[in-house]
């Protein structure tokens, strides 16, 4: 008898969420490995500044000349270094970086993107009620209409990497 397929996968379009943390970056690994297993895969890469960030970042760039084009340079060779270097030959990656609240630019881009599969790392340190899961990926995985893989950094310990 010959296995039954998959009624879901290979992903197509993964929305890869970062914060540039250790976690994010741990979590990369994981939209790689799903983005290896489809010839025609697309991953976005998605960065969401804070509100309070970006206010702040707003009124900042008003006073200080050029910021603007040096906080994009900046953040570009970020993404560069940190994930784009990263990409295996044949995957696509785009990349999206928005303001405001991260779960809800979290949910939209993945409705606009019309995304497959959202690939998020686990933090976990704000409120009691959200200390095991963090209060951005609770929110996200409540509310999403596509699968979620949450990557705890945890794992990578469990798995001695």
């Amino acid at each position: 008898m010959s296995p039954v397929p998959a009624p879901y996968g290979p992903f197509k379009r993964i929305l890869f969420c970062t914060d540039f943390s250790e976690n994010a970056d741990f979590a990369f690994d994981f939209a790689l490995e799903q983005a290896r297993h489809s010839s025609d895969c697309t991953i976005t890469l998605l960065h969401v500044v804070p509100e309070p960030d970006a206010q702040f970042f707003k009124t900042y760039l008003y006073e200080v000349d050029n910021v603007d084009s040096k906080a994009g340079r900046d953040m570009d060779e970020k993404i560069r270094a940190a994930y784009v270097s990263r990409l295996p030959a044949g995957v696509k990656m785009d990349v999206d970086v928005r303001s405001g609240s991260e779960a809800d630019n979290i949910l939209a881009c993945a409705g606009e993107r019309k995304a497959d599969l959202i690939i998020i790392g686990r933090q976990g340190h704000s409120s009691i009620g959200k200390v095991f899961f963090g209060a951005v990926t609770e929110k996200v995985v409540r509310k999403s209409r596509c699968p979620v893989l949450v990557v705890p950094l945890s794992f990578e310990a469990r798995e001695g990497k």
